[in-house]
């Protein structure tokens, strides 16, 4: 697979959270899972102060931008130029910049990779989470997104979960 990298994408201010289900959506329909792996809009919580009262809220980390993990290619590029709301790429010229470790960092996006004991077929129980103490058997697993997805009895059925590497354990 292609290296990915995150991209800053600029948009119409207040259009972020559009463009960011228009990409989904986008990426859903072409089949382009492995190739746009994230969209993010980065948001942190601010204490606001109204009619006396403290609230906390969520507000954009950058108004007017969304952040793209995702493998750069004509394809890739095209799809994300082309949303609807999306202004272009940030920088010079048509060529995009992705982003170094040092600008990914205090936005906490980590790109650790996680090593893991496990394959497709093995036996796991989930360690935390909502479904933990649960036992599963690996249907797929996701090594960019590092999830897992099991099947668990669910009011009697076999249901597909999808769970973080971090929070099962081999059996």
């Amino acid at each position: 697979m292609a290296e990915t990298n995150w991209y800053v994408v600029h948009t119409y201010s207040g259009y972020e959270n559009k463009v960011k289900a228009n990409i989904d959506k986008t990426i859903e329909n072409r089949h382009l899972e492995d190739q746009i792996l994230e969209v993010r809009v980065p948001m942190q919580e601010v204490v606001e102060l109204k009619n006396g009262a403290k609230k906390q809220v969520q507000k954009k980390m950058f108004p007017g931008y969304v952040l793209i993990n995702m493998v750069m290619n004509d394809d890739t590029w095209y799809v994300v130029r082309n949303t609807r709301g999306v202004t272009g790429f940030v920088g010079p010229g048509s060529k995009p910049v992705p982003l170094t470790e040092a600008e990914m960092r205090p936005l906490g996006i980590k790109s650790d990779e996680i090593l893991v004991d496990f394959e497709e077929g093995d036996t796991v129980t989930v360690i935390g989470g909502v479904w933990k103490d649960t036992i599963g058997v690996i249907q797929t697993m996701n090594h960019n997104k590092q999830i897992v997805t099991i099947n668990v009895d669910l009011f009697g059925r076999e249901t597909p979960v999808e769970i973080s590497f971090a929070e099962v354990k081999k059996l």
